[in-house]
């Protein structure tokens, strides 16, 4: 069997049994055709015939390039996912992966938006026009309840609920959690759904119940969401970036900056691990220092 081959049934088990997203697909991909040309330049002639010695100088030689802790660490992973199908499928006898550690990450502060950046945001969009209503739709969802882009565009018609205000999410794992969300996502969810979303889904022939739609009416990608947030940046003049998790952190540092409990807000992000959502103390152990150095008069 060929390594192109093997790629595409890795690819298909990623799609029906993990039931991952479509971007989540692409960085396996990504990360497999990367290892792949490292395998060629080796003459090593396929991924069947690879060695922990030969991952251990594939790492060396990513580190060389330059790259981050945590950006190998990803592809690391993703190898170790893709020989783990191979292990299965009776493909490999001994897991080349198994017996090379994972490089530490460095912990970073996650990146947040201040209210005031938040505000240029939500102020960018024309709602009388369908996309600006989608858009300011979008943001002030992902913002009240700090879902993952692969949630958001997963989200039908049917999830939410407007007598409770809440939104039934299809989380990692095909978990589900319901989330609350406040008057700002309701109002914008309401206009949008009554009017730019008819308008969107009169350009197609076919009918869906997926909540945010692209120009021609059909369902919008995680691709499509990200571009949307680059595209409200550029228009709201901010210098920093933007991207779907800086919207996600966000949610989990302001709630916790105003006293949410960690237990909380790890089940609203849908965290499986408490360390997943601790992270987010630092930030908010910074918040609180300045707090004290401006309100404290010996600080």
């Amino acid at each position: 069997m060929t390594n192109q081959q093997l790629m595409h049934d890795f690819n298909q088990f990623l799609n029906v049994e993990r039931n991952a997203s479509s971007y989540t697909i692409d960085q396996y991909q990504a990360d497999l055709q990367q290892f792949h040309m490292f395998l060629e330049h080796e003459q090593i002639e396929d991924f069947t015939h690879v060695k922990h010695s030969d991952v251990r100088l594939y790492l060396t030689q990513l580190y060389d390039q330059g790259l981050s802790r945590v950006s190998a660490s990803r592809k690391l992973s993703s190898l170790r996912t893709f020989y783990t199908f191979l292990e299965k499928e009776g493909l490999v006898g001994v897991n080349p992966i198994e017996y090379v550690s994972t490089p530490k990450k460095d912990r970073k502060i996650p990146q947040f938006f201040y209210e005031e950046e938040l505000e240029k945001l939500f102020e960018t969009e024309d709602l009388s026009m369908p996309l600006g209503q989608r858009n300011q739709a979008i943001i002030e969802l992902m913002y009240a309840t700090g879902v993952r882009v692969s949630e958001l565009v997963q989200i039908t018609i049917g999830d939410i609920d407007f007598s409770l205000n809440t939104v039934l999410v299809h989380g990692k794992g095909m978990k589900q959690r319901y989330i609350p969300f406040g008057a700002y996502a309701e109002n914008a969810l309401r206009q949008y759904l009554r009017d730019g979303r008819l308008q969107l889904q009169a350009k197609s022939d076919h009918e869906c119940d997926d909540v945010f739609l692209n120009h021609r009416g059909a369902p919008l990608t995680d691709e499509g969401v990200r571009y949307i947030l680059n595209d409200v940046m550029k228009r709201a003049a901010l210098t920093s970036s933007i991207h779907p998790h800086k919207l996600r952190h966000t949610f989990a540092t302001h709630l916790l900056n105003q006293g949410a409990d960690m237990r909380s807000v790890q089940e609203l992000l849908g965290h499986e691990s408490l360390s997943s959502t601790q992270i987010y103390t630092h930030v908010t152990k910074d918040y609180l220092q300045n707090i004290y150095n401006n309100a404290h008069p010996r600080a």
